[in-house]
């Protein structure tokens, strides 16, 4: 009896050996070697993360988002990696989000870290905020990892000219 390869396929013998790597999440955009953000990645892309070299992530839409990944602090928790929410109404960001924001990323920061959101808006931004306030990056150059993704509005617009403008950083990219 002869098999061929499309008859092992089709059994699915071979099928985890062939099998695609995951789709990554919409609007990946690395930082640098140690600092990605991305919009919601799929349970599958997350159970990759460890073996990415990634070590923590933050996730900052909050967990009953329609597209939210229901056991993603349990996939991320079982790879040893350390995995915070930090829950932002997108209508609504305020000024302790950006504070608990920047404490959060600032613990983390060393180790090879997701920023995550439904879309990459939420945590383009307030990545944007902490490397131009906390890690003094220049603004045009922090400003093409959140121009990659969306031009900030309404209050989120607000809050990141406000809290620029506080810190002495004359920088509006609109």
């Amino acid at each position: 009896m002869r098999i061929t390869c499309s008859a092992l396929l089709a059994l699915g013998l071979f099928g985890h050996a062939l099998a695609a790597p995951p789709e990554p999440p919409p609007n990946l955009i690395p930082i640098d070697a140690r600092l990605v953000t991305a919009g919601q990645p799929s349970a599958e892309w997350l159970a990759t993360l460890a073996q990415q070299g990634f070590e923590a992530v933050i996730y900052l839409a909050p967990p009953t988002v329609g597209d939210a990944v229901r056991d993603e602090p349990l996939i991320v928790g079982r790879q040893g990696l350390i995995w915070a929410n930090l829950p932002i109404r997108f209508d609504r960001p305020a000024d302790a989000d950006y504070e608990a924001f920047a404490a959060l990323l600032g613990s983390l920061r060393g180790k090879k870290l997701l920023v995550h959101c439904q879309v990459n808006m939420r945590a383009s931004t307030l990545t944007f905020l902490y490397r131009v306030i906390a890690e003094k990056v220049d603004p045009h150059k922090a400003w093409e990892s959140v121009a990659a993704v969306w031009s900030p509005q309404g209050p989120w617009k607000a809050l990141m000219l406000e809290r620029l403008r506080r810190q002495g950083i004359a920088f509006d990219p609109f």
